[in-house]
């Protein structure tokens, strides 16, 4: 079995082995929820749903919309379909015998990727924020790049989408600010062109 299907199909079944992330796609099979709707639903945190949520969308499972302020999280249940197919076909588990064994991790290329994979854990959420300017703008990038050009976001968006990477969301907040990732005006934000960002010294 090719490499980028064989991590398809692990990272398929990280994902559906969590009760949690399992109540959210039956949950979102019936209707779109918000994240606030699903915590109460589920009795979790908004940023525990967030990053279920986030699990999900990079297997394609779920999309999610904007209306107004609030963001809307809906199944893509043919995505599920395509993957079960493809994945528990009969043809396609005999094919796991060609597997090869497990590789020794390869090194990060850049400096970039090696950076990340210093602070930021397997489940994408970031361990702690360095000391080192230079590699603090590498994770601040990472982090920036979270949200969407030309999109505007209130505060508590913006909370949301750092409390999935860390729990302090605001000094990350105050962070990305003071590096001219993000700009804010009367409660609201938006991310600055890459051009604008200011460099590690």
């Amino acid at each position: 079995m090719p490499e980028a299907e064989l991590e398809t199909l692990v990272a398929f079944f990280k994902a559906m082995s969590n009760q949690s992330r399992l109540r959210i796609v039956g949950l979102l099979a019936a209707r779109e929820h918000s994240v606030r709707e699903l915590a109460e639903l589920l009795d979790l945190k908004e940023p525990t749903v967030c990053h279920h949520l986030a699990a999900l969308k990079s297997l394609g499972l779920v999309v999610a919309r904007a209306d107004g302020v609030t963001r809307w999280h809906a199944l893509r249940l043919e995505r599920l379909t395509a993957l079960n197919r493809s994945l528990l076909d009969q043809g396609e588990v005999r094919r796991l015998a060609d597997t090869p064994g497990p590789r020794p991790p390869r090194r990060p290329e850049t400096e970039e990727a090696r950076v990340l994979a210093s602070f930021v854990d397997a489940g994408g959420r970031l361990t702690t924020l360095p000391a080192s300017q230079r590699k603090r703008g590498v994770v601040l990038k990472w982090l920036a790049r979270q949200f969407e050009e030309g999109r505007r976001y209130h505060e508590r968006e913006v909370n949301e989408i750092l409390q999935a990477r860390h729990r302090d969301s605001a000094t990350l907040r105050r962070e990305l600010i003071a590096w001219r990732m993000l700009a804010r005006e009367a409660g609201v934000y938006w991310r600055l062109p890459e051009s604008d960002w200011r460099q590690a010294p």
